[in-house]
């Protein structure tokens, strides 16, 4: 049975039964479902099934549960060419997300259709074999938004981020690296009518706004230091005085059942923005702990920090990496402009989420929908996720990177 829910007078939302919510708002429209089913022509067909769109699709996103992997090429030609779709993009998974819905359990395929009348697109598949700049032109004169996915054991995703990032600064990319049950084998990124089992795969948007929502997942301990001392991955001192000795005396400080929580997943926040007078959950690039040394009191951290920059501790646990999520789309919410309709979310979400580490199922997916009402979802459980923090572009980890579609007139770019 239906269930109908209208956040305003200009959109229309309802969700009719597990991964499956249309959202229509003037001339634009957004539709999701899920697949749930052991064979590939039975997971297809019930995702279109699903699917309610009044109009041809501009976009569909169609993400596969990589024990179809035998038959991508397959399901990509039987989606694009049931719905019509203009574009597609997409990727493999351990796992697929639907709307308020992650199948971690048994094969699925997730499918969702973007109407977007007045959105313009641009294909850009990645070969890892040619890499010059100027297979990247599109990206420094055209869209400032990109959706990306690319196959992590093919190319190097991170140093690809940051040559984007390079290439052009204001430039927004969101998605995550393709997963699979068997690490590299059926490992995945779809474009258009292309399967590729290497390189990567990236989809121009304008003319539609995209909200980028990032949740690192970490919550703060202790007060900000700054870094007074450095080398490559190494932290020496924090407002001059020994890292480990901070750490130490940041752990002491805790009462007893936060230093237990924190002791078992410690991580750094990096500030990246250094003008700002407080800094707060969302203002840090978070990374790994990776050690340290008690003899010269050093810290190891799984980035290149430099001295003047803001530092501060982290942790991260099932609590932290609720409280950031629900806490970022609240704010993506209260930002959102009077007239601005939220379409539809790319929920890329990490492998390392999910039951496993909240203990419950739909997770990441549930939270949109309780803070947006329905909301056409798709999306996958990713090795790594891509998204903005701070302005700039990074890969992440423990990370949820959404891209949220709304119904805003004009240029494609949201507040990073």
């Amino acid at each position: 049975m239906s269930n109908l829910q209208s956040t305003s007078g200009r959109a229309e939302r309802r969700s009719a039964g597990p991964g499956q919510a249309t959202v229509r708002a003037g001339r634009s429209g957004a539709s999701a479902a899920v697949g749930f089913e052991a064979e590939w022509e039975a997971a297809c067909q019930t995702a279109l099934d699903g699917i309610d769109l009044s109009t041809t699709p501009d976009l569909l996103l169609v993400f596969v549960d990589s024990r179809f992997a035998g038959h991508y090429e397959e399901i990509i030609g039987r989606l694009r060419e049931s719905t019509g779709a203009r574009h597609l993009i997409g990727a493999s998974g351990q796992s697929v997300i639907g709307s308020a819905l992650e199948a971690e359990e048994g094969s699925a395929i997730a499918a969702l259709g973007f109407c977007l009348p007045d959105a313009e697109f641009t294909s850009l598949p990645i070969d890892p074999e040619r890499m010059d700049d100027s297979v990247f032109a599109p990206i420094q004169d055209g869209p400032e938004v990109w959706l990306m996915f690319s196959n992590p054991f093919t190319i190097m995703t991170d140093r690809l981020v940051g040559h984007l990032q390079q290439l052009r600064p204001e430039v927004v990319l969101l998605g995550g690296m393709a997963s699979s049950h068997r690490q590299q084998e059926g490992c995945a990124v779809f474009i258009d009518d292309q399967v590729l089992m290497s390189g990567a795969a990236m989809m121009g948007l304008s003319g539609v706004s995209v909200r980028p929502v990032v949740a690192q997942g970490a919550e703060p301990l202790g007060q900000p230091w700054i870094v007074t001392e450095c080398e490559a991955n190494t932290v020496k001192t924090l407002g001059s005085r020994s890292a480990l000795e901070v750490l130490q005396e940041t752990l002491f400080g805790l009462d007893d059942a936060t230093r237990d929580r924190a002791a078992r997943n410690l991580l750094v926040g990096l500030a990246m923005d250094e003008y700002k007078d407080i800094h707060e959950r969302g203002d840090f690039l978070i990374r790994n702990v990776m050690g340290a040394d008690r003899e010269s009191g050093v810290v190891a951290i799984n980035a290149i920090p430099r001295v003047g920059q803001t530092l501060q501790f982290q942790y991260r646990d099932a609590q932290a990496a609720d409280d950031d999520l629900r806490a970022r789309l609240i704010d993506l919410r209260e930002a959102l402009e009077p007239e601005e309709e939220v379409l539809g979310a790319l929920l890329c979400s990490c492998n390392g989420r999910g039951r496993g580490l909240f203990g419950e199922p739909d997770h990441d997916a549930s939270a949109l929908s309780e803070i947006f009402g329905p909301v056409p979802t798709a999306g996958f459980f990713c090795n790594g996720e891509i998204g903005p923090v701070g302005g700039e572009n990074y890969l992440h980890g423990f990370t949820a990177s959404i891209a949220v579609l709304t119904s805003r007139e004009g240029s494609s770019i949201g507040s990073r």
